[in-house]
């Protein structure tokens, strides 16, 4: 064979291995109606304020990413969680729609978006929501566990202060201990963190874009969900024009679970800004999941955050 033959031969394998890695992302039919049968009781048991029937489908250590409210681990904790939310507010209207179900492999991931009417008791105030969620779930002897919990919503919250719940136990992920940098993974996204500081701070929207894949479906808190580069870039022009003065950004993670083309992160932030006279210290927490690309390179590839 001549080195040429043997150049071609080599790229149409890498072609090959990078074309089975895509396919692979699609979840076979039974994973596809475990997770539609979920999302169904889901509407029930919110409905029904009984958050408790969900018990089978969460591994004990779940963690709960809720909007205006610290992280909730454990499974007790999030059905306390739940049961609170029922107590403060009347549900009258819930319904959520599962947009994606994707194979990364050890985990799936769930992308959706849902609809709320509710009432604030002790106002009588009622008001009609529109959200987003990402959950993923892990595959354990045969079976789905769901790990993880996150979702925000579409547009400014008026009443942030009532979706706090200080009596259910919860961590300050932002405060907490971060990842030790004692590996190939941890050192990378230590770094891409250290340059998403400078970037965010100096309101580079143009830097920014490029952390993220070509096709990445981003949910931002306070805005529908953006899908693809160019819907990705254009929100972020508009979100760096927003910004205050960045004082000081800390971005950390907490977890990184590496599943080999798919890295997913666990990460928050603290960040000290000021706006004419005003100032203050904003915390927020980001369910980042990374794909690894064919030329090497490492983007996010799906993302949702909220803040604290």
């Amino acid at each position: 064979m001549t080195k040429n033959g043997f150049i071609i031969l080599l790229v149409a394998f890498v072609n090959l291995n990078a074309s089975d890695v895509w396919a692979q992302t699609k979840v076979d039919e039974r994973t596809l109606s475990f997770v539609k049968q979920f999302t169904s009781d889901y509407n029930k048991s919110f409905l029904d304020k009984k958050p408790e029937r969900l018990g089978v489908y969460y591994r004990e250590d779940v963690r709960l990413m809720p909007p205006f409210q610290r992280t909730i681990v454990g499974k007790g904790n999030l059905v306390s969680y739940h049961k609170a939310f029922a107590t403060r507010f009347d549900i009258q209207e819930y319904d959520r729609a599962d947009l994606e179900v994707l194979d990364l492999g050890s985990m799936v991931s769930e992308i959706g978006v849902f609809t709320m009417k509710m009432k604030i008791k002790n106002t009588g105030k009622v008001y009609d929501l529109k959200g987003k969620y990402l959950n993923l779930w892990e595959k354990e002897n045969g079976k789905l566990s769901l790990i993880t919990e996150a979702w925000n919503y579409d547009h400014a919250i008026d009443f942030a202060d009532q979706l706090k719940f200080p009596e259910i136990p919860n961590v300050d992920v932002a405060l907490s201990s971060h990842v030790n940098i004692n590996n190939n993974i941890s050192f990378e996204l230590a770094a891409l963190n250290r340059l998403m500081e400078s970037t965010v701070s100096q309101h580079d929207a143009k830097i920014w874009s490029q952390f993220y894949a070509d096709e990445a479906v981003v949910c931002h808190s306070g805005h529908i969900i953006s899908k693809g580069k160019k819907e990705v870039s254009d929100f972020l022009i508009e979100h760096c024009r927003e910004f205050p003065i960045f004082e000081k950004l800390d971005v950390r993670n907490d977890r990184i679970d590496h599943l080999g083309i798919y890295v997913i992160e666990y990460a928050s932030h603290i960040a000290t800004v000021r706006n004419g006279d005003w100032s203050g210290v904003g915390v927020g927490k980001d369910l980042r999941i990374w794909r690894r690309e064919e030329d090497g390179s490492l983007k996010i590839f799906r993302h949702i955050g909220s803040y604290d």
